[in-house]
């Protein structure tokens, strides 16, 4: 038998054989659902349209973390002739003590002579204070009446607050003064080769104003 006489005999056969193919691949998932439709493989769809909204320049040198635990509970009078509604919490919290370096001036870099340069930092800020919700938990809540999403909110806003006033009356803000000098002096001393003497910045005071 002739090669081109073969070969029209045998290209029926191959397109069927890829047809089938073709169509075993579309009807296979319909399949196996049908071999379990109580539990059928999960299908999922994500529809997402992601916008940049706004760009921001970053200068905040975190120097020091506090992290807390506290047990909070959070009472709330909501009716004259009815028990205070009451939520207790367990709270993890953490507060972060830095520097803006965005404030440096250029008058805030003085060089004496050839060996030093002095150099005074900006105020140090609690720039960030939170509660760690994966490490938090609702201990209870009591007579809520049907309200205790909005109580448990409320005892974690106050439980947020006290987070920050709590790090600011451990002295956050002097360890992180403190921090600085530990971190920034020997590595811009190796930067410049020369003594770093870090200071705090004197704020000009407020003037009252004139009536």
């Amino acid at each position: 038998m002739s090669t081109p006489r073969l070969l029209r005999r045998l290209l029926p056969l191959v397109f069927l054989v890829g047809l089938g193919w073709l169509l075993w691949s579309k009807v296979r998932p319909a399949l196996t659902e049908l071999e379990n439709p109580l539990n059928p493989a999960p299908r999922v769809t994500v529809t997402h349209n992601t916008v940049l909204e706004k760009v921001e320049s970053l200068g905040r040198l975190e120097l020091v973390r506090y992290q807390f635990r506290d047990v909070v509970e959070y009472r709330k009078s909501t009716y004259r002739l009815l028990p205070d509604a009451k939520v207790a919490l367990i709270v993890a919290g953490t507060a972060v003590g830095c520097l803006d370096l965005r404030q440096l001036r250029p008058q805030d870099v003085m060089l004496e002579g050839d060996s030093v340069v002095r150099l005074a930092l900006p105020p140090a800020e609690l720039c960030g204070w939170q509660i760690d919700h994966s490490k938090s938990k609702v201990y209870s809540v009591e007579n809520g009446f049907f309200q205790d999403a909005e109580l448990v909110d409320a005892g974690y806003k106050y439980a947020e607050q006290n987070v920050r006033r709590t790090a600011l009356q451990s002295g956050i803000l002097a360890q992180t003064e403190q921090n600085a000098e530990r971190i920034l002096r020997p590595l811009l001393e190796t930067m410049t080769g020369r003594r770093v003497v870090l200071t705090r910045r004197l704020e000009n005071p407020q003037l009252p104003a004139r009536r």
